[in-house]
């Protein structure tokens, strides 16, 4: 959260790749084998985005698709604003089209609260105003309520595509509510996860090549 600019690995900003862009692509090559799983069992599906209140703190126009690796214009706090904006929005279209497909899988949002971690340690006076009033925030297990209720709870039978805050159905910001921009992001982080994928492969296998010569 709120880290200097920076670049994963595979070459896409930090918070982005981190919070976002790796949970998209697991959630999708694990969506067939739930929906399989789910169908042959019976037994409803669920996957839960930890999102966060802050995602109503992000740049203006939400999700910098175009401009996502650029140095220029790159806030530490709305970066991480965006990348659980980025988190809600696919939430709200994979739930749209699981709703498509009938499938017997849900996905819902969730924000789990100010938490007792080291998760602002990028910023000295946050840091230790979380370590002064540790004691008003919530403990690991208190945090984890949310998205465990989200999960498992049997009253959210069939519940897609929504927002949790303390246990509870809450209001996201207007932004996560839009469709067109979710369907935008669905398509930008495909195309993106696709290209780093190949080139990840691409390297391993010229660094394969390269040991087996050498």
């Amino acid at each position: 959260m709120g880290c200097p600019f920076s670049l994963s690995q595979d070459g896409v900003e930090l918070q982005f790749a981190t919070n976002y862009l790796g949970h998209f692509l697991l959630t999708n090559l694990l969506l067939d084998k739930m929906k399989s799983t789910a169908e042959e069992s019976k037994i409803e599906g669920r996957i839960v985005h930890v999102s966060s209140m802050v995602h109503k703190y992000t740049y203006d126009s939400g999700i910098r698709m175009h401009k996502i690796n650029e140095a220029a214009g790159y806030s530490t706090h709305k970066a991480y604003g965006q990348s659980k904006l980025a988190l809600m929005l696919h939430a709200n279209e994979l739930s749209r089209r699981l709703t498509q497909e009938k499938a017997n899988v849900t996905i819902n949002s969730v924000h789990p609260g100010a938490v007792a971690t080291k998760i602002a340690r990028h910023h000295t006076l946050l840091a230790f105003a979380t370590s002064l009033f540790s004691v008003f925030l919530k403990s690991i297990a208190q945090g984890a309520a949310t998205q465990c209720f989200v999960a498992l709870h049997p009253s959210l039978c069939k519940v897609t595509g929504k927002y949790f805050v303390d246990c509870k159905e809450a209001k996201p910001s207007s932004l996560a509510m839009d469709a067109e921009l979710a369907e935008n992001l669905w398509h930008f982080s495909a195309e993106l996860a696709l290209s780093k994928r190949s080139s990840k492969t691409l390297r391993e296998q010229n660094q394969s090549t390269t040991s087996e010569e050498t």
